[in-house]
């Protein structure tokens, strides 16, 4: 049973889980809260490959990676449990039933990527915000978290602040 080997690990707000080149040792669910996968481009800006939440798995990739491409930091306080890799590759080998919800779960990743992908390719603004409130729901975060969606939808926030307000004065 995977619960077996499991660790659960407290990760403050701000932390980070890994950083890029660390040796991939683990593969990370999040329990509980909000760990982005963040790289930074050689320009200095950043850009988010993954937010992960209540019981997503992070960092997919890194199955079949040596080491870590991102770093990954919590954006709130979070619970993440982690499977050594080794024992994850065992269950994917050997569990039908596991192997059949890992190709499910990944191909629900390939999807969202493949949206995420579409919204940046929006010319506007207000297109980009629309595609990414029509993703989830049209549940706009808590203030505080505004910043995130403009780097998910790749815009600056302080463009993302003005639509923002635009559509609050309509």
């Amino acid at each position: 049973m995977l619960t077996k080997a499991v660790r659960w690990r407290p990760i403050a707000q701000g932390s980070f889980l890994f950083h890029r080149n660390d040796l991939v040792r683990y593969i990370f669910a999040v329990e509980k809260g909000i760990i982005e996968l963040v790289r930074t481009q050689s320009n200095g800006s950043q850009i988010v490959l993954q937010r992960a939440h209540h019981h997503t798995v992070l960092a997919e990739a890194s199955l079949n990676s040596q080491t870590y491409h991102c770093d990954a930091v919590a954006v709130a306080p979070s619970v993440v449990f982690a499977l050594p890799k080794p024992d994850f590759l065992k269950h994917l080998r050997n569990d039908n039933s596991f192997s059949e919800l890992w190709s499910s779960h990944l191909a629900g990743q390939i999807q969202a990527a493949r949206y995420r992908c579409e919204i940046l390719t929006m010319k506007t603004v207000a297109d980009r915000l629309d595609a990414w409130l029509d993703w989830h729901s049209n549940n706009l975060p808590p203030k505080g978290e505004w910043k995130s969606i403009a780097v998910q939808i790749g815009v600056s926030p302080e463009a993302l602040y003005r639509e923002l307000a635009k559509r609050r004065s309509q």
